[in-house]
């Protein structure tokens, strides 16, 4: 199997865009290609593109490459402005069109902010302060992040339920993108953790998906902002609620998903956990639930079908029991909801069971 190629962040472009328009600031000219050295010795390379000078600014972009990581943002171009400003002012940050502003505390940054994460503000902040080092001038410059069709990706990622609006995230810690990676899904899981806390709020719902989300909605009424994009990471989000607990937690999910929980599984990812079908068995007789040939079952709807509501509902407590293995005696009381695939709920294992 070929190796998978790595890619660089949107915080690494936005980078290499703000060393290049720097240099032309102060150049006159843009540079034929731009570098800048990572925190790892990587060293990007890439030329700037769509390049305007005006006589206190300049503006260019650098269009992303995320290898062969399915990012949104792949083939985006990441576009920085470096405007000069008032001398003592050192250097700002500024939101264009197409990156996000924070509106709502728990993220790393302050609300009425750019949404440009702390780490990548470092590696911009560096990348510019590099070319003005070496002209031996002052870095009073206010640098304006920008990503044409930023508002159109954004509906695809996380950030609406974050409180960013308006656009895109600048995000990377590295500058380096690893193909396929779950971080950046995990990550916003806490942040959602974290802006969920910042709002007082006390009850969360998690969920394997769309379906089981509205159904848990449906339940408790609770609005989309009370609600966790889990996915398959039912392990991260639990350990990280260890760690920041909430009150009460609902974890929602498919049969099958949750029968992965149920056997022990942290993540739910179908190339990353099988449910083990002979155990099962075994697991089903001994909750008294006769269950003859279900080591033989090509799919859990498949013994769901035959056993029906039973079934569903020892998965359901058993779920319970391995999340708050998970939480080891986190404050976070735990409801579990097993639905189908039409968001039907067909079991729940309640708070206080």
């Amino acid at each position: 199997m070929a190796q998978l190629r790595k890619g660089w962040t949107t915080g690494c472009c936005a980078a290499l865009a703000a060393k290049a328009a720097t240099l032309a600031l102060l150049q006159g000219r843009f540079p034929d290609e731009v570098s800048f050295v990572l925190p790892n010795g990587a060293e990007p390379r890439f030329p700037p593109v769509d390049c305007r000078l005006g006589p206190d600014w300049a503006e260019c972009g650098i269009v992303k490459d995320a290898g062969d990581d399915p990012d949104v943002t792949h083939g985006a171009t990441i576009r920085a402005r470096i405007a000069r400003a008032a001398r003592g002012t050192g250097v700002t940050f500024a939101a264009g069109e197409g990156v996000g502003t924070v509106t709502k505390p728990g993220l790393p940054l302050a609300v009425g902010e750019p949404a440009i994460n702390p780490v990548p503000r470092r590696m911009i902040e560096e990348a510019v302060i590099e070319v003005t080092n070496a002209a031996g001038v002052s870095p009073d410059l206010t640098i304006t992040i920008s990503v044409p069709g930023g508002d159109r990706l954004a509906r695809s990622t996380l950030n609406g339920r974050l409180g960013i609006v308006g656009g895109l995230s600048i995000l990377g810690t590295t500058g380096i993108v690893r193909p396929f990676s779950c971080a950046a899904w995990i990550a916003s899981i806490h942040r959602g953790i974290d802006v969920a806390a910042a709002e007082g709020r006390t009850h969360v719902i998690a969920a394997t998906g769309a379906n089981s989300e509205r159904a848990a909605r449906r339940r408790h009424g609770l609005p989309e902002e009370a609600c966790l994009d889990m996915g398959d990471f039912v392990g991260g989000t639990l350990k990280y609620l260890r760690g920041h607990p909430i009150a009460r937690l609902t974890l929602a999910g498919g049969i099958a998903k949750l029968t992965k929980l149920a056997q022990g599984a942290r993540d739910l990812h179908s190339r990353r956990s099988r449910v083990d079908f002979a155990a099962l068995e075994s697991w089903l007789e001994g909750e008294g639930i006769a269950a003859p040939g279900a080591r033989d079952a090509n799919t859990v709807l498949e013994i769901h079908q035959r056993l029906g509501a039973p079934f569903a509902e020892a998965v359901a407590r058993a779920a319970r029991i391995e999340a708050l293995k998970i939480l080891d005696g986190a404050p976070v009381a735990v409801e579990v909801l097993v639905t189908d695939r039409d968001g039907n709920v067909l079991a729940a294992e309640d708070f206080a069971s």
